[in-house]
């Protein structure tokens, strides 16, 4: 898909019409033309898909010194493998280099694969990051009031997209638009580093995301996605870099990662206020585990607060938290609507944590004033176990809604080491309601401790997501 830079320049229009006149001849001219052109390493990677055809990024003119502009030849390279859909598919190779871009859009029944050695770099120039509209379930940006400028990498009504590498480097440079927020310079909502909207059967794997100048992953209303083996890192001081944030999704796998983040490491989001409300799609069925996170001023596992659509059935497992202000946290408020319950956390491990478990129902930051404050969340069946933390201020803020309380707490079998100089009150407890057992140290009355041991639910049963296996796919040595 094709899209002219806002303000550009007779040359620049003039550089585009070149290269889609390239375009056309490579169309023209066929597959057949390009094989045994270019020479690149055979490799092994992992994937839902195997494709038949591929080329590398410098087929189509891009250069990989970090300063020249390789937005058109991504434009280019992808509209010409976009042909291949139905013709078992297509790969694009990102060479070594680094590879200055600013967003471009994936096509269906494709891979991009980056080289250990490649990086993409976000480009500087606001003229070449689209401005989109902002999404239906929001209302508005998460920035500013209006659009919001297309992420990085960025697709639309796909099926079978895969991101990949053998740990690839994709950085958004994100400091120069970190700085635009904080000094309210930004017209437009910051763009994020992933965003594929519509889609299906999506795969995220084996790179490693940095400096995003917002959000890194957000798949959003969106099915069969799979997120795994990704490193993300950002400064913890960096505004809203949240990690990875399933949005209006189902049937979600996000594994083995490891994210040092300015926010939340995973954030489970469904739209905002009255327009979440209104476009009214959950997110549901969302598997995360093995993950390392580290964020001191946010969540490891945030559910909410933009929650409006729904949450139901997350089930986190072996987590590890390091120097994060909370492990799992609810964020909601009066206003909010929506519902957030049958939700599983066990064998979670922190270390030097603020608090252990926050929920909050008194979250403000609303879309604008015509949400309705009489739209109550249901905060439903939360259950914890099979936990373990050290050097912890406060064990928990659980913080429900007056008239509107969350019931069906269920902690059990959870040891909290506590810091030097911890919290006089340990357990901060207002309009919840559920049970514990095997719990240190002692919590709320609210939380009624059984005299038997009690054990929190976990389901047995499989999510669909679980079967989907990642095959092992081969590169050949010539580009088709």
């Amino acid at each position: 898909m094709w899209y002219w830079p806002r303000n550009a320049t007779t040359t620049q229009l003039l550089e585009m019409m070149i290269v889609a006149i390239i375009l056309v001849l490579l169309s023209t001219n066929g597959v057949e033309s390009r094989k045994a052109k270019v020479s690149i390493e055979s490799y092994d990677y992992s994937a839902v898909s195997c494709r038949s055809h591929s080329a590398s990024l410098t087929d189509f003119g891009a250069v990989g010194d970090g300063t020249t502009s390789n937005t058109m030849s991504f434009q280019a390279a992808i509209s010409h493998l976009s042909q291949f859909s139905s013709d078992g598919g297509s790969l694009l190779f990102v060479p070594p280099g680094r590879w200055l871009t600013g967003s471009f859009n994936l096509t269906s029944h494709f891979t991009l694969f980056l080289h250990k050695d490649a990086v993409l770099l976000g480009s500087q120039d606001e003229n070449e990051w689209p401005v989109i509209e902002p999404l239906p379930s929001y209302g508005r940006g998460r920035d500013t009031e209006g659009g919001r400028f297309g992420s990085l990498i960025f697709g639309t009504n796909l099926t079978d997209v895969i991101i990949t590498g053998d740990n690839g480097t994709i950085d958004g440079q994100g400091e120069l638009w970190w700085k635009k927020f904080r000094s309210g310079q930004l017209n437009y909502t910051r763009p994020y580093l992933i965003e594929l909207m519509y889609s299906d059967n999506i795969q995220i794997s084996n790179l490693t995301l940095i400096n995003s100048p917002s959000w890194n992953i957000h798949p959003v209303y969106s099915s069969n996605v799979i997120v795994q083996g990704v490193t993300i890192l950002a400064p913890v001081t960096s505004p809203n870099t949240d990690g990875i944030n399933p949005d209006s999704c189902t049937n979600t796998r996000i594994e083995d990662c490891y994210i040092v983040s300015g926010d939340d490491c995973v954030a489970v989001k469904s739209g905002w206020d009255q327009y979440g409300i209104a476009f009214g799609m959950p997110t549901k069925q969302l598997l995360i585990r093995r993950l390392t996170c580290i964020s001191p001023f946010s969540a490891v596992i945030a559910l909410g607060s933009e929650m409006s659509g729904g949450i139901q059935d997350v089930r986190a497992e072996d987590i590890l938290a390091i120097g994060s202000e909370s492990g799992v946290r609810i964020k909601t408020a009066a206003g909010r609507g929506g519902f957030v319950r049958d939700i599983y956390v066990r064998r979670m491990t922190m270390k030097t944590m603020k608090w252990a478990f926050w929920m909050t129902g008194n979250y403000g930051s609303h879309a604008d004033s015509g949400y309705d404050p009489n739209a109550l969340p249901e905060i439903r069946n939360v259950n914890y176990r099979d936990m373990v933390a050290e050097n912890v201020t406060m064990a928990a803020r659980l913080e429900g809604i007056p008239g509107d309380p969350f019931t069906g707490i269920c902690i059990s079998n959870v040891t909290i080491g506590l810091a030097a100089k911890p919290k006089k009150l340990q357990w901060n407890c207002t309009d919840v309601a559920g049970v514990s057992s095997g719990v240190v140290p002692q919590p709320c009355e609210l939380l009624e401790e059984k005299t038997t041991t009690s054990s929190c639910e976990f389901p047995e049963d499989a999510l669909p997501i679980d079967y989907v296996q990642l095959r092992t796919c081969s590169h050949p040595n010539k580009c088709d």
